[in-house]
């Protein structure tokens, strides 16, 4: 059976809002909620970007069964690989083994801040592949020195760790990054019904679950949904190839300039008919992904989340990934 996530959205809520949405994600039988890892918002428009670490902390006290993810960290330039396995073990114990790492290649926006340059993808694929390395030994007990071509790990030890390791997923968003996953990871996230992905990943011996990310933006009327998205959401309209190089806000407001209305709602399901949104979310799970992430864009968070109890959850539960 589909297991359905909620985005927990760090560029669009502060954090009170955050653990507000995530303890009603929890009571309208959201099996878990993904955060976003961000030092930066997408847009001005979008306005905050909280630490993701913090919030997860406040949502694992205030919260007891609903499972809880980052979607995704970086864990190459701006976070070294060993404190992300600390982070991780510590949110694991926290939520009494609710806690799953996604972990992902990252973007410029993001890593650049400390300063260290933004490096080719091959890099930032060998970073990574180290990075998961570092971290799943750590967060095992089996690993305290380490010397690769990038990262160095000098008598680390994780006192806190919880008693089963947390689940490893990694994003993908071609057949390198889809190998790299199958390699190191327990899973692997998509953002697009993409079928070749996971044929990629499979080929490659990946197993485990595969999540998706689906974008919508419920409202009460199509053109509102579509006002709404367009303003929070033109940022992706360009792609992971261009999404991953900007590096600030002026960057992606330049990129995003002239894309239009109708060109985010092509890619985003707008509007009041839940058919219509569960139409998109149908597409990812024909192409075989099994844990569905629902980004609800904008404000209006408890308007989707309560179509979610009523229209979406009960036909979704019903359903299985291809």
């Amino acid at each position: 059976m589909v297991k359905l996530g909620y985005k927990l959205m760090s560029e669009e809520h502060g954090p009170a809002e955050l653990v507000r949405n995530a303890r009603r994600a929890e009571q309208a039988g959201f099996d878990f909620a993904a955060i976003s890892d961000h030092f930066s918002p997408w847009l001005e428009e979008q306005g905050y970007s909280p630490f993701a670490w913090s919030v997860l902390g406040a949502v694992a006290e205030a919260t007891r069964g609903i499972g809880l993810m980052t979607a995704v960290t970086c864990p190459i330039m701006r976070y070294h690989p060993a404190i992300v396995a600390q982070a991780a073990a510590t949110i694991a114990v926290m939520s009494r083994g609710r806690f799953t790492l996604g972990l992902g290649a990252g973007e410029r926006l993001n890593e650049h801040v400390v300063g260290a340059g933004w490096p080719g993808v091959r890099e930032r694929h060998e970073r990574l592949a180290e990075a998961l390395d570092i971290i799943r030994g750590l967060l095992k007990g089996e690993l305290s020195n380490y010397r690769g071509a990038h990262f160095r790990l000098d008598h680390a030890r994780l006192f806190d760790r919880p008693s089963a390791e947390p689940q490893i997923v990694v994003a993908a968003s071609g057949p390198h990054s889809a190998a790299l996953a199958a390699r190191k990871g327990d899973g692997l996230i998509g953002t697009a019904p993409d079928a070749d992905l996971l044929k990629a990943s499979a080929e490659a011996g990946g197993r485990g679950p595969r999540y998706a990310e689906v974008s919508l933006c419920y409202a009460e009327s199509e053109d509102e949904a579509r006002e709404t998205a367009h303003r929070y959401h033109r940022w992706a309209v360009a792609g992971w190839p261009v999404m991953a190089e900007l590096r600030d806000l002026e960057g992606f407001a330049a990129a995003s300039a002239t894309v239009t209305p109708d060109q985010v709602a092509a890619q985003v399901s707008c509007g009041p008919s839940a058919d219509r949104h569960l139409e998109a979310i149908d597409r990812y799970m024909k192409a075989g992904f099994d844990h569905i992430i629902l980004t609800q864009i904008g404000p209006e968070q408890e308007a989707f989340i309560g179509l979610f109890e009523r229209e979406l959850a009960p036909p979704l539960r019903q359903r299985k990934a291809a």
